[in-house]
Formats: C-alpha cells, structure tokens, sequence
C-alpha cells in the first residue's frame, strides 16, 4: 500500500487559497463593475463570483487529486499535458454554465483563459513535486532498510557462529589436535580460530570487503572445518586472480558454507568437496553437492533472502541460486573494481 503524505483536508485547503489567488483581479475589480451595474442585478452578480470560486476551488481539488493519486508519470511535460486536457474541458463547460446564467458568455476572456492555464500549470508542478518527494523519501526508506538488514545480517552471522555449538566444536577440534599431541597443528589452529573471530567482530564497521578479504577468512575458517569433520570436508579455492580486488558485501560466503554444513551429511560415504572459483570475470561461484539429512533441520531460511537483499541494496545486482539434482551452487556478483 502506498503511503500518502497528506489529507482531504490540505488539499481542500490548498484549491481553496489557489483559487483565491486566481480570481483576485475579479475581486479587485468586482466593486467597480457594480457601480454601473443595475441595483437589481449586483445580488446575482456576486452570487456568480462566488459560483466562480467554488468551481475554481473543485477544479483544482480535482486536478490536484488525480496528479497526485492517478498520474505517475515522471516526466513533468506528459503531466502538464494531461492536467491541460482537463483544462480545455472545464474551461468549455464554464461557458455553458455562464451562458446559461447570463444569456450570454461572461468572463470568457484572455483573462479567464490565463486562469485556467495557470491552474494546469500549478497541478501539474504540484503533482511532480510530490512525486520527486516520494521518490526522495522511498530512496531514504531503502537506506534505512539496508543499514537494518546490514546490521540484521552481521548480527546473524555472528549469533550463528559465535553460540555454545560453535565454542563446543571449536573448542573440541582444538582438543583433538592437543590429545594428538601436534603442537604445530595446534598453534595453527588457534591462529586461525583467532583470525575467524577477528573478522567477524570486525565485520559491523565493514560494508563491502575486496575478495581477496573475504576468502583469507574462507581459508581460515576452512581449516577449522576440516580439523571439526577429520578431513571429512575438503575446501577447493580456484579464483582468478584478476578479480582479488574486486569487491563484495561482507562475510557474503559464510552463510553458504553454514547452510551446506547444516542441511547436508558429511561422514566417510559422504565427503563434501566446496569448490569456490569464478564462473566469469565479474561472479564468484560456491558450489557443492547435495547430500539431504534424512531429518532436515528446522530453519527460518532468512540466510539467503538477507544474503540476496544485501547484494540488491549494496551492489543492485542478483544473486543466482542453482539446485540441481545433485549439485548445489551460489553465485555471487563482484563489484569491478579497476586498479590503476
């Protein structure tokens, strides 16, 4: 439903004072014409001035309406047009009527005609002044809606990842790698544990982050993945390098690698193998394949409606997601980013 900025009422008001404006030379004027004037027919001829503005008064309510609520023309000419069309109209019927009062057509002249041009003129300008304001306000409202979803989404990845799960399987990879007695792989682990929560807690003063950013994390978090699933789970990154500057919202993979670790089975039989490259000069893709848990999950699927928004409201491009019988794939649209 769209929101209007205005009443009934303000726009009464506003035909009212408009048609004031118009007919005030008829006012200024209107005691010199009764001087020589018959005394029977001054009581008529000030009723037919207040006929005058009444149909002044509608007509500009009228015109005002339909440029605001039925014309949604952007350009202000086809808009002026179409309020000059009603013009013609009035401006004829107002003829009959003083016609048919006066028995002859009164107030016909250049003057009148200047008048209902201006009121065409004036309702048009109105009309495409509102619009520009609505557009001016659903810009600010898109704005709006990009800062909540922004904060919306890191707020997501870092309760999806930061919680008592993700402590539990960090904590109980990095067990592991202490009973083995590996202090190598152990101090790597906790560099990169250490790199994964730094990115994230950093991500809320980021918008937009190049690649090569957002995969030194994938690779991070990608060990600590690999060590949780004993090397049930294989990263595979084969990115161009030309697009290592390019850019793309902040922790945009992340929800991905999540949403395949939670709808699908990893174990010996089921190996998963997340290959990320550039399907074309401008686009990340992130596949992998498709082994459903026999008992789905229960999810809000807010992942990747928020992942798809933020790249239409940061970058104005699509998201492209592919579920094939065996394969799932994200791509992801790059920001191009020329360096000199």
């Amino acid at each position: 439903m769209v929101q209007r900025y205005y009443t009934t009422y303000q726009i009464l008001l506003l035909s009212s004072l408009v048609a004031l404006f118009l007919i005030f030379p008829d006012i200024v004027w209107t005691p010199y014409e009764m001087r020589d004037m018959p005394a029977d027919r001054r009581p008529f001829h000030i009723l037919f001035s207040v006929l005058r503005y009444v149909y002044f008064t509608l007509l500009v309510y009228q015109l005002i309406k339909v440029n605001l609520e039925k014309w949604s023309t952007t350009s202000f000419l086809k808009r002026l047009l179409h309020s000059a069309m009603v013009v013609v109209i009035a401006y004829i019927l107002y003829g009959i009527i003083s016609y048919s009062l006066y028995g002859r057509i009164r107030h016909f002249g250049s003057l009148v005609l200047f008048q209902f041009f201006i009121v065409a003129i004036l309702s048009a300008l109105i009309g495409h002044i509102y619009l520009l304001y609505q557009l001016q306000r659903s810009k600010e409202k898109e704005i709006e809606l990009l800062k909540v979803e922004n904060l919306q989404s890191q707020y997501d990845a870092l309760t999806n990842q930061i919680n008592p799960h993700f402590f539990f399987n960090s904590l109980h990879g990095l067990t592991s790698l202490i009973r083995k007695q590996n202090q190598e792989a152990t101090l790597t682990y906790v560099e990169k544990l250490s790199d994964v929560f730094r990115y994230i807690l950093r991500s809320d003063k980021k918008g937009l982050v190049s690649v090569a950013e957002e995969l030194a994390f994938v690779r991070s978090f990608a060990y600590m993945m690999e060590v949780r699933f004993a090397n049930k789970i294989h990263f595979e990154i084969a990115v161009n390098q030309d697009v290592l500057t390019d850019q793309l919202p902040v922790l945009s993979i992340l929800p991905l690698l999540d949403n395949i670790v939670v709808h699908n089975t990893i174990d010996s039989l089921h190996p998963m193998h997340i290959r990320i490259d550039t399907e074309q000069a401008d686009r990340l893709r992130i596949s992998s394949p498709i082994f459903p848990k026999i008992r789905q999950p229960e999810t809000t699927g807010t992942g990747l409606k928020n992942l798809q928004s933020r790249f239409q409201l940061l970058l104005n491009k699509e998201v492209i997601i592919e579920k094939r019988m065996d394969t799932f794939t994200v791509t992801l649209p790059l920001n191009k980013i020329d360096v000199v």
